[in-house]
């Protein structure tokens, strides 16, 4: 990103500042490898020299060196300061995944790198799977995430590394993450997850029912073995919401009387929770207060929220390529999303086809048309940006850090994938 910042105004002194995207040079900052632009100036501020910080996610950082003795700072900007210049306005690159998890690039690698020794040592005959499973593209979103909050609020707690239970966390939470996902094809006779062919698809339905219940034992195994009681509880209850969540799915397909809080409840209970439980574990064993493990469970169940209803959007608007399955697929077995939903309250012909489960030809088509025509994706988008806000406000107990950055630029990221 070509974004040059140049009389940045800070109040009485104006900084000239060099233009982000030249030469880059990694420099050890704190406990990671941040970007860090050359600085071709020799000018010097408040007796320290300025170093700018150039992140991709849109912002430019100009830190302080440490000021000579008796020489006055530019508006208190010292020693400890980092003072953060928002570039997102003037960029019109999109947000990556890649770029937001730079900052915890390392901490993802080991946990690739753990993964598959970790669900096939003890099972050669699911290797197959496992490579099938952890191979085929996936986001790494969730692991992701607690390593951002894991390392935002060790910050703030004055933690210089993450610990062993911050890493195993992330193992955790992606093995769950997994398992759920192989249960859902199965339970969906689903073909196609992320482009490719299902687990079951591949190596049938006992293999991928066993898949799916030795990762949940092997994470179940593992969360004992951190020996902390209260994430214990936290990840466990996130199993029962699974089955919660899927219970309730099953027992309202077709129904046009479902409400949009039902929809909520169920979107907590199939992904939200996870989300939640991961941030708000991450944040507990940072060791921080509790009000702050509190606004990072409320972080992750509104992010959680945002990114279904955003998944939701997209099954009306993405084609079957961008999906990596059948576009409409959710409306096509009944399952009534926040679109749908909103739709119904326009429309008196979507209940009827709905009610019909789509018997006549062409019938999905005009529902689809319809969910469109009733405006069930313009105010869906609305929802999505009203729980990122959320989100949003939820991090605002967290210190300004890149981390942090990183957190407020998933929510983004999200919300990108509708604008």
């Amino acid at each position: 990103m070509m974004t040059s910042c140049r009389n940045i105004d800070l109040g009485t002194s104006v900084l000239d500042l060099i233009a982000c995207g030249c030469g880059r040079r990694q420099f050890p900052l704190g406990n990671f490898p941040k970007s860090v632009c050359k600085v071709s100036s020799t000018r010097s501020y408040g007796g320290g020299n300025l170093v700018f910080l150039r992140r991709d996610m849109g912002s430019c950082k100009a830190v302080p060196t440490k000021p000579k003795d008796n020489v006055s700072l530019v508006n208190g900007i010292g020693e400890t300061k980092t003072v953060t210049f928002d570039l997102r306005q003037d960029s019109k690159e999109p947000i990556s995944l890649a770029t937001l998890f730079e900052v915890v690039a390392d901490d993802l690698q080991t946990l690739n790198d753990n993964l598959l020794s970790i669900v096939g040592a003890e099972n050669p005959v699911l290797i197959s799977a496992a490579e099938q499973i952890f191979g085929a593209g996936g986001k790494r979103m969730r692991p992701g995430l607690v390593f951002l909050v894991s390392r935002a609020t060790a910050e703030l707690a004055g933690l210089k590394e993450l610990t062993t239970e911050h890493r195993r966390l992330g193992e955790i939470i992606e093995m769950i993450h997994t398992a759920s996902l192989i249960h859902d094809d199965v339970l969906d006779e689903s073909d196609m997850r992320r482009g490719k062919e299902t687990v079951h698809e591949l190596f049938g339905t006992r293999v991928a029912v066993l898949a799916g219940d030795f990762m949940f034992a092997q994470a179940s195994w593992y969360l004992a073995n951190l020996e902390n009681l209260e994430v214990i509880k936290l990840i466990s209850q996130v199993i029962k919401d699974f089955a919660s969540g899927e219970i309730k799915q099953a027992s309202s397909l077709f129904d046009c009387d479902v409400t949009l809080d039902d929809y909520l409840l169920k979107s907590y209970f199939k992904t939200a929770s996870l989300v939640a439980a991961s941030t708000k574990g991450a944040a507990i064993f940072s060791r921080v207060e509790t009000h702050v493990t509190e606004q990072m469970y409320e972080f992750g169940k509104n992010l959680g929220l945002s990114f279904q209803v955003v998944d939701d959007i997209l099954d009306f608007t993405q084609s079957t390529e961008q999906l990596g399955k059948p576009a409409g697929s959710d409306l096509a077995k009944g399952n009534l999303t926040a679109p749908v939903i909103f739709a119904l309250e326009k429309q008196p012909r979507l209940r009827e086809i709905i009610e019909s489960e789509f018997c006549e030809e062409g019938s999905l088509e005009e529902a689809i048309e319809a969910v469109i025509e009733g405006g069930g994706i313009r105010r869906a988008q609305e929802l999505a940006r009203e729980k990122a806000d959320e989100a949003l406000k939820n991090l605002q107990c967290l210190p300004p850090s890149g981390f942090r950055s990183a957190l407020e630029e998933m929510v983004m990221f999200n919300l990108q994938r509708i604008d």
